[in-house]
């Protein structure tokens, strides 16, 4: 295994950084000169850490890390919306105290469910569904409804830094993949539109899918459950089913994507592991360690002893959502 050192990355800058700014909303502080100079070692054919174009595979994780995740994932937001359309249309569909407590939008009472009812909002919420309707209902959501406290659409709160980042590594001829929790067919309702990666590039969790033939009509029919869980453990399985081969960068948010970086930097030849830690509750939301949702423990303590880049929020960037 073969880490950027932070010499390596001075020489590198020094040799060819480009005259214009690849990463304009990032603050010029170590962070942005680390990615720079990784990007500058790899893609240059006289360089020891040369990596050829086929193998220059990045890989995101998606909340938390490309856009915002609190106060709770826009997914279970979403579900939460469509189970109060669906509750209007039928009350007898609300079966359970979870599914109750999440038409009335108790919080409390579906955390209070755990994981089951979660389970349980999903399948009420995502299921009986073809995965084409499903995805045009997420779009629709998506770039319309609004974040109860920015007032902003959902997909508009993607971090412009990582827009750039994720340009300027396309630019350089990396694939781009979103690996995330979230599930596969929310994500790709939008995915190219926000950051210019196609649906067969994002890889997420999956719920349970058949093909039918209605009305002489062949469709994919979302039939609720969970086939697979693309988090923790889940995400390296997720990338050698979808990709194929070890990323050589790879970036998230929490504990969530340890084994994803823990995975790509333990290849050979040059890597890169980077997390972005949520610092500026000014801007955005600072959290960390006892959050909800995107805790971030093991990261913190062994991301940096590991090579690992963690991104501060509040130092590292200029703006946070695209102006």
């Amino acid at each position: 295994m073969k880490h950027f050192s932070i010499a390596v990355a001075a020489v590198a800058l020094s040799a060819g950084m480009a005259l214009a700014d690849p990463l304009p909303s990032w603050n010029g502080t170590e962070a942005k000169d680390r990615i720079i100079a990784f990007v500058e070692s790899v893609t240059d054919p006289a360089s020891e850490d040369y990596v050829t174009p086929a193998d220059r595979i990045a890989t995101f994780d998606n909340d938390g890390c490309l856009w915002t995740e609190q106060p709770v994932y826009f997914q279970l937001l979403y579900a939460l919306d469509i189970l109060k359309e669906k509750a209007e249309a039928d009350p007898s569909i609300l079966s359970s105290d979870v599914l109750k407590a999440a038409a009335a939008g108790d919080m409390e009472g579906i955390m209070a469910g755990g994981e089951e009812g979660l389970l349980e909002i999903i399948n009420v919420s995502h299921g009986d569904i073809t995965v084409d309707a499903f995805e045009a209902s997420a779009y629709e959501w998506l770039t319309t409804a609004t974040h109860p406290t920015t007032g902003k659409t959902y997909a508009s709160m993607i971090y412009q830094p990582m827009l750039e980042l994720l340009s300027y590594l396309r630019d350089e001829d990396f694939t781009t993949y979103i690996v995330s929790g979230g599930g596969i067919d929310f994500i790709r309702a939008i995915s190219q539109e926000a950051y210019g990666i196609p649906p067969s590039q994002v890889i997420g969790s999956q719920g349970n899918t058949s093909y039918q033939v209605v009305d002489g009509v062949p469709v994919l029919q979302k039939d609720g459950g969970i086939s697979f869980i693309d988090d923790k453990e889940g995400k390296p399985v997720g990338i050698i089913r979808h990709i194929g081969q070890r990323p050589i960068f790879a970036a998230g948010n929490s504990d969530g994507d340890f084994q994803m970086l823990e995975y790509t930097t333990a290849g050979e030849g040059a890597r890169f592991g980077m997390l972005v830690h949520h610092t500026d509750g000014e801007r955005e939301f600072a959290y960390d360690r006892d959050s909800h949702v995107g805790q971030l423990n093991r990261g913190l303590d062994e991301g940096p002893d590991r090579g690992w880049l963690i991104v501060d929020m509040a130092e590292d960037w200029k703006t946070i959502w695209p102006e």
